[in-house]
């Protein structure tokens, strides 16, 4: 599953990586030519966060987890 999401503050990156982190499942972060794992602070921080990010979700109860993250997901 497929969303983009917009994280905009160190504080957004941390509470991001905080909630992927309680999950078992594999989540990735894609921005142009680069894919993170979404549980690695470093990881992200070496994406162009001036940009929505596509986020990669490997599970498909994942309805939970959507939830919880609803805020850094845009409607774009």
């Amino acid at each position: 599953m497929k969303k983009v999401i917009v994280l905009n503050t160190i504080n957004d990156v941390k509470l991001f990586v905080n909630t992927v982190s309680k999950y078992s499942f594999d989540v990735d972060l894609i921005s142009g030519r680069y894919a993170v794992d979404a549980k690695s602070i470093m990881g992200i921080f070496s994406l162009d966060l001036s940009k929505p990010i596509t986020m990669e979700v490997h599970d498909e109860n994942c309805a939970d987890f959507l939830a919880e993250i609803k805020g850094f997901i845009t409607e774009k």
